[in-house]
């Protein structure tokens, strides 16, 4: 997959979501959960950027910040040359239509008292697109760009599979034309075979309609499939960025080389030696100090536990940027 040259379409610029922990009698807030710490990321048009970690690393709660579910509590997001961090409600509408989410649970993000000729038909109300008549017109081209027939319109989610559910919301998030899909984890909850159809007609989608992605999951070997950069995340904060090829030929961060010594291979032969991390994921509540990855690192020396480290160029890899003090063998 060829990496696109376009212009940045998004760019984080140290991004914070830090929830409030009320405690005690009068739940007054005196710590805070540090979802997202500190995330600078670049994204190009046209181009998809896999954003990996395990479970409560942040990566869900940066895609809901990029659409503005969450309000940021710092940083900026610059989409398209406007910093939607900033902007009300109202002034935020009009960039809605540029930008949409997959979720991950299509049971649950479809309202199961609507058809599905309702819910495609939702955005076009919110956003006053058409009338009636070029609504229904418009929810029909919408089924069939996804694979599903034009009787679907009629039938509620739960007459639906998983995978076909997934499908109506990917639908859904194409209605209003968007450049940008915030994917978040949209096969994690599929069968296998199921889900290289939903990743297959991703990319058909991609390729015909120009469409930028943010690709979120703790899967490697299913972002590797789809992605031209992919950004390890750990704990709240970026650990590693680089090409998808660089990211599994070259990985530099010692929680990358983890994550990719997990990923099942069809034969043992060539099959590098398992990493396996001890100890649990830190809370982002009372992070370690430091680098906040020492905790579980084979290599952590004194510096870690002391100095975070910064997201800097890697030495003669252009391109590839990791969070370590050490160039690592």
């Amino acid at each position: 997959m060829d990496t696109p040259t376009a212009a940045p379409l998004l760019e984080l610029d140290n991004v914070r979501m830090h929830f409030p922990v009320r405690e005690g009698v009068f739940l007054r807030s005196s710590r805070a959960c540090k979802a997202v710490d500190g995330v600078s990321l670049t994204l190009r048009a046209g181009e998809t950027l896999g954003l990996v970690g395990e479970s409560g690393c942040g990566k869900s709660t940066l895609g809901k910040c990029i659409v503005r579910l969450h309000q940021p509590t710092s940083g900026k997001i610059i989409f398209e040359g406007k910093d939607l961090a900033t902007l009300t409600s109202r002034a935020l509408k009009p960039h809605r239509r540029q930008l949409q989410m997959v979720f991950q649970d299509p049971v649950e993000s479809l309202n199961s008292r609507h058809t599905v000729g309702e819910i495609l038909s939702e955005p076009f109300e919110i956003h006053a697109v058409g009338d009636a008549t070029s609504r229904r017109a418009s929810v029909l081209a919408l089924l069939q760009k996804v694979g599903l027939p034009a009787n679907a319109a009629e039938r509620y989610p739960f007459e639906f599979s998983g995978g076909q559910r997934q499908r109506i919301g990917i639908a859904r998030a194409l209605a209003l034309n968007p450049n940008l899909l915030v994917c978040d984890e949209p096969v994690s909850a599929l069968d296998v075979s199921i889900q290289s159809q939903i990743l297959n007609l991703l990319l058909d989608l991609q390729r015909e309609l120009g469409l930028t992605y943010l690709f979120i999951a703790h899967n490697l070997a299913v972002v590797k499939h789809v992605s031209d950069r992919i950004a390890i995340m750990y704990l709240g904060r970026i650990v590693e960025l680089a090409s998808a090829d660089a990211i599994y030929q070259s990985p530099l961060h010692p929680y990358t080389r983890a994550l990719l010594s997990a990923i099942p291979r069809p034969t043992p032969h060539g099959r590098p030696e398992r990493i396996v991390l001890q100890g649990d994921v830190p809370s982002p509540i009372n992070p370690p100090t430091g680098c906040a990855f020492h905790p579980r690192c084979p290599h952590a020396t004194d510096r870690c536990r002391l100095e975070a480290p910064s997201l800097r160029p890697a030495p003669h890899l252009p391109g590839h940027t990791v969070a370590c003090h050490y160039d690592l063998p």
